[in-house]
């Protein structure tokens, strides 16, 4: 399944951050960020594509808004040139770079979509129906996500269906292969070459990427599995049972390495993982929380970097982005957070828009405008697009009280002025 250069060249594409175009209607929208205000004004797409945001210090943008799901949107992806969004339906939708126009949808399977990750010119898609789905990803082709396998594969099944042993038993009077996911597969993460998926079913299982086949079921929580990550040769998972756990990945198979967590009535809802190996949580509860790691694999431990709360209602995504911690809430915001040297989080903002929960969240740099792109999807039903400068950080106090006092960020007519409709 690998790719032609000239697609890796293709598909490695940076993002850039220049605001989507409505063909016969306008948007505009003012917003505030600290003392900073900006508006910007979208035309007719035959016009000459609005100038790229200027890499100062300032406020956030909201550049668009994707509605072209049925059901509430949840998961987004980025691949390349791509951003990819998925929702209660079986269809996935690419919006291509850099206008955000919907380049193709393609998608099978029963049930929604729970999951997407990309790697490696590959699309991979967690499913209700407990199938993870393999797209290739080639600009070359008229069909450029093509359906290429489902795990587990037929060969895999056919390479255990006739062995006693390759049998679980998943509740009473009724066995599985080990290799199945026996619910939904909710969270998927790919890292050196091995692809982990969790599910409600209270497992992880690990599969090669290299030829799909999995290597390994682990039972890791006593309830749903709702995040994954994977970092430096260790494997963390969060569940609904109020635990975080971390995996070390041995010669042979993955071992608990240890919980970092463990609250009662807490579910974990996601995760992410910094460069600098601190991994952070988000709750049920409305709190962040993050560790760092210390000492060799072999020897690591984790001690507490922060607890703080970050939403009045629960924390459902969370997403990193250099020196950027972003989180989404079911108080239908995002909370924008600068990561200290000391390893607590300082709050630098918030953004509002969404009429729904904010569900997932992907972010990305771009050096040219020196500022992030951020994506948000929601149980609106919409996809919203931001441009967050990168001048923002927690280190001046005199700043972040500012900034905690006054800055909210939210679009003045969240039905028409901040609506960009892409169909």
């Amino acid at each position: 399944m690998a790719m032609r250069d000239q697609d890796r060249v293709v598909m490695s594409a940076p993002l850039q951050p220049r605001p989507a175009h409505l063909s016969s209607s306008s948007f505009s929208s003012t917003s505030s960020f600290g003392s900073t205000s900006s508006s910007s004004s979208f035309t007719d797409a035959a016009a000459s594509p609005p100038p790229m945001p200027p890499p100062q210090r300032g406020g956030c943008k909201a550049l668009a808004v994707l509605r072209d799901h049925p059901g509430s949107v949840s998961c987004l992806s980025l691949c390349g040139e791509f951003l990819l969004s998925a929702c209660t339906g079986a269809d996935i939708v690419a919006w291509q770079q850099p206008d955000l126009r919907r380049f193709a949808r393609f998608g099978h399977g029963e049930g929604s979509v729970k999951a997407l990750a990309a790697a490696g010119g590959r699309v991979f898609s967690a499913h209700q129906d407990g199938r993870v789905r393999v797209w290739r990803v080639s600009r070359r082709s008229e069909n450029a996500f093509k359906l290429v396998a489902a795990l587990p594969t037929a060969r895999d099944y056919l390479g255990r269906i006739f062995r006693q042993a390759s049998y679980v038993q998943t509740r009473r009077n009724h066995r599985r292969l080990w290799i199945e996911h026996a619910d939904s597969i909710s969270c998927l993460a790919v890292h050196d070459g091995v692809l982990y998926s969790g599910s409600w079913d209270k497992t992880l299982k690990v599969w090669r990427t290299a030829d799909l086949k999995c290597l390994e079921s682990i039972r890791a929580h006593d309830d749903a599995v709702n995040a994954v990550a994977a970092d430096g040769g260790v494997v963390y998972s969060a569940s609904a049972d109020g635990r975080v756990k971390a995996w070390e990945k041995g010669k042979a198979s993955h071992f608990l390495q240890g919980v970092l967590v463990a609250r009662d009535g807490v579910s974990w809802n996601a995760l992410a993982v910094g460069a600098d190996h601190r991994v952070y949580a988000a709750g049920s509860d409305g709190h962040v929380v993050g560790w760092d790691r210390l000492g060799s694999r072999s020897a690591a431990r984790w001690t507490l970097a922060c607890d703080v709360k970050a939403h009045d209602m629960a924390v459902l995504c969370i997403c990193i982005v250099r020196d950027l911690v972003c989180t989404g809430s079911a108080d239908k915001t995002i909370g924008l957070w600068g990561r200290q040297s000391s390893g607590e989080l300082a709050k630098v903002g918030t953004i509002g828009g969404h009429e729904g929960p904010v569900k997932c969240l992907q972010a990305s740099w771009c050096r040219v405008s020196n500022g992030c792109m951020v994506y948000s999807g929601s149980l609106d039903k919409s996809i919203r697009v931001w441009w967050v400068p990168g001048g923002l950080d927690g280190n001046d106090q005199q700043q972040q009280q500012q900034q905690q006092d006054k800055c909210f960020f939210k679009d003045q007519n969240q039905n028409d002025k901040a609506s960009l409709f892409l169909r």
